[in-house]
């Protein structure tokens, strides 16, 4: 297990140039705090080679003055990677953007659409929207001092201002600082009365306003993100916008992304096995132990959804979820859970 440490100056062959500018942001997995850390990412590329992958969001304090390698430390095998930041002084996001970009990283990517309460009392996230020229005096910060694509994830609007000129005026602003590229979560943040949980829920999904955005600035990449749930779906979206970023449905359900490579990239590798998988996630446990002593759990709650739908899915869960047997190396809970699922197919076949 090779983790990338800073270079003086980005190689121009690194993943952002391994396919057309179109297909870059054409699918991706959207940043989720507390689960896309580098042990996540590692194992949703097991499934798919050209999906895009984002951190969890690291905000400007804790690469400023925290431990830099602990945030921004990453497998090789991730990439195309982007960093998300979190952050609204255009200077310290300069800063932290030189350092992804001197990481390896493949853009730095600015959030403008978590809601959270924490978020907000750092006076950044969605609440950023109701000021588009700050955003784009951090955008033109970072854009200024790194050669990688700076991007932007929003919402379509704030509380209940459904006004699509809102999310116009504010991407156009933007733009004009150098970001070329919007993720929008195609709901309202209601920065009030609802949780983050009720923030993915509760608002309206309007992929509309995504479309139209595509259609009033075509020459900027669009992404849409939220509620989306198959390929079908993603096919769908890709007639009207460039790329489509999924979250919580990739994390619960991550064999869909074993189909991506062929679907929407036109690259039809030997389809993963799962068992395959689960033999990879095993060795990297074991490397990543002896290598900084991190614990086999703290990895497979990742792959949880590794066999979804199969039978004795949930068995095989039990036993990797088990917190007595945190001190067994993972080979042997790895025979335990599949023990598990021999036994299910066993029960299933005599109840037949």
């Amino acid at each position: 297990m090779e983790f990338f440490t800073p270079v003086s100056k980005l190689s121009t062959d690194m993943a952002l140039g391994t396919h057309p500018l179109a297909t870059r942001w054409r699918l991706s997995v959207a940043p989720m705090m507390d689960w896309t850390d580098r042990h996540c990412r590692y194992f949703h590329r097991l499934l798919t080679r050209h999906t895009r992958l984002y951190t969890e969001m690291v905000t400007t304090g804790a690469l400023l003055h925290g431990d830099v390698a602990r945030h921004l430390r990453f497998n090789l095998e991730e990439q195309p990677l982007a960093l998300q930041l979190g952050g609204s002084e255009p200077a310290d996001l300069a800063r932290a953007a030189r350092m992804g970009a001197d990481w390896g990283y493949d853009e730095i990517n600015l959030n403008c659409g978590c809601p959270s309460e924490r978020v907000q009392r750092g006076a950044f996230g969605a609440c950023l929207m109701n000021e588009p020229a700050l955003v784009a005096d951090c955008v033109k910060a970072m854009v200024d001092v790194v050669d990688v694509p700076v991007t932007v994830k929003h919402r379509i609007g704030i509380d209940k201002n459904e006004d699509y000129g809102f999310a116009r005026d504010f991407v156009g602003t933007v733009a004009q600082a150098g970001c070329g590229v919007f993720i929008v979560h195609a709901r309202n943040a209601w920065l009030q009365g609802l949780s983050p949980k009720e923030n993915r829920e509760i608002p309206p999904l309007r992929y509309d306003m995504a479309y139209r955005l595509k259609q009033d600035f075509p020459s900027l990449h669009i992404v849409v993100n939220g509620g989306i749930t198959n390929n079908a779906d993603i096919a769908t979206h890709l007639q009207q916008v460039d790329g489509v970023m999924l979250g919580r449905e990739a994390y619960y359900r991550p064999w869909l992304m074993t189909e991506w490579d062929a679907l929407f990239y036109g690259d039809a590798p030997t389809p993963p096995v799962p068992e395959v998988v689960e033999e990879a996630m095993v060795l990297y446990m074991e490397r990543a132990f002896a290598e900084d002593g991190c614990p086999w759990y703290a990895i497979a709650r990742h792959m949880l959804g590794l066999y979804h739908g199969r039978r004795g899915a949930r068995l095989w869960r039990q036993v990797w979820s088990d917190h007595r047997l945190k001190p067994l190396p993972p080979r042997e809970v790895l025979a335990r859970a599949h023990a598990a699922m021999a036994q299910a197919a066993v029960v299933a076949d005599h109840a037949a």
